[in-house]
């Protein structure tokens, strides 16, 4: 079974019902209920536009972010942000730099197609207000947009001209809290301007409204929140896999319903994780490696292998900061489990010596613990063995 997949698919073809049947086949490639295998949909503007994503080989360091929504600079090297909130709010962290509060213009539409343009962030984020063909920067006051048309970006300040942004540096857009951001309806679809325009080759958004948010807005805290420890690839695969245990440990009925893509009834956890599972795009080449710089970790995680015995062990760093929430912006933040990746898939079943009382998942590409309840301790660890 390959470990990553990639979907080649034309604007028309990359529907949301698309990224749903994807979502549900890359779970169905062996008998557990989680993804199988890193998956993205590579698509384009263009065939031209297709074929520089996956061109782009070279990993990409990811030390410049930049975002319209509060995003944790602390794990950056260097980053700004303007608020989506609270007019006038941004932050912004320098190289060896504490992040400090400044005044941020009343219209940030050209300060933030700045940041894609001249800045030249690596990693741009957004949230607010959002359809198929604009960004509403403002969540909660008045604000410009970023339009698209015809595989084109513009911004659209409140005064003034609209203007077109050009971005040619290598670089991923996560569009955590924006509804239909990653919804390809047509030629002028907003997923399509990011990367035919502003130099996206990885991209994550809602194909549908979103109002829960688990499956986009958990993504900072895998990507961003533990800087360097994941590619973006693996973020999404993370984060999915991180929705999918709590859907089955909680709601395991729940969990064997396939409703139509943004259809799911009603409210709460059960219909939230539900509705969030299947709706979330990933677009690019998701072998492709595009990580945060190292940064600061609340702890250590280190999977070894020898003779057949695998080891897990985690090390709180933080004290009784270890396992809380870095950033609690957005919708659905923190409490995350802690996800490992295997180096190569194993086979048949396994059996764990120590550690059954973390409650580990363990599958044939990765193993999954709940976040360590109570009194931090020194170390945790969960050993496996794998038998036929």
């Amino acid at each position: 079974m390959p470990r990553h997949i990639a979907f080649v698919a034309t604007p028309k073809e990359a529907t949301r019902e698309f990224v749903a049947a994807v979502h549900r086949l890359t779970r169905k490639l062996d008998d557990d209920p989680y993804t199988d295998a890193l998956w993205g949909i590579v698509t384009g503007f263009d065939a031209e536009n297709a074929l520089n994503i996956v061109q782009t080989s070279s990993p990409l360091l990811v030390k410049k972010v930049a975002a319209g929504t509060d995003v944790e600079l602390a794990a950056c090297v260097e980053g700004v942000w303007y608020c989506e909130l609270v007019k006038n709010r941004m932050m912004r962290k320098l190289p060896n730099g504490a992040a400090r509060e400044e005044r941020g213009p009343d219209d940030t539409t050209r300060a933030l197609a700045a940041t894609l343009a001249d800045y030249r962030a690596d990693l741009f984020v957004t949230s607010g207000h959002a359809t198929e063909r604009d960004w509403q920067i403002g969540f909660a006051y008045r604000n410009g947009s970023f339009r698209s048309k015809a595989g084109k970006l513009f911004g659209h300040p409140i005064s003034g001209e609209p203007f077109e942004i050009r971005s040619d540096n290598p670089k991923v857009y996560l569009a955590v809290g924006n509804c239909l951001m990653g919804h390809i309806d047509s030629q002028d679809a907003m997923a399509l301007a990011w990367m035919n325009s502003a130099g996206v080759r990885q991209m994550a958004g809602y194909t549908v409204l979103t109002w829960y948010g688990y499956a986009g807005w958990g993504l900072l805290d895998y990507y961003v929140d533990q800087p360097g420890r994941f590619n973006l690839a693996e973020a999404f695969f993370a984060n999915q896999q991180a929705l999918l245990h709590r859907l089955e440990t909680e709601f395991p009925e729940t969990a064997r319903e396939n409703p139509e893509p943004g259809k799911t009834r009603g409210r709460g956890d059960a219909a939230g994780l539900l509705h969030d599972r299947d709706v979330l795009a990933f677009y690019g080449d998701p072998k492709w490696d595009a990580r945060l710089a190292p940064g600061p970790l609340r702890w250590q995680q280190r999977l070894v292998e020898k003779d057949g015995k695998w080891t897990l062990t985690i090390a709180p760093k933080a004290g009784a900061d270890t396992f809380k929430t870095v950033n609690k912006n957005g919708s659905q933040r923190g409490g995350r489990p802690i996800v490992a990746l295997l180096p190569r898939r194993i086979g048949g079943k396994v059996e764990i010596e120590s550690g059954a009382e973390l409650k580990p998942v363990i599958t044939d590409d990765f193993v999954l613990v709940p976040l360590p309840a109570g009194v931090v301790k020194e170390q945790y660890e969960v050993v496996f063995r794998e038998v036929n």
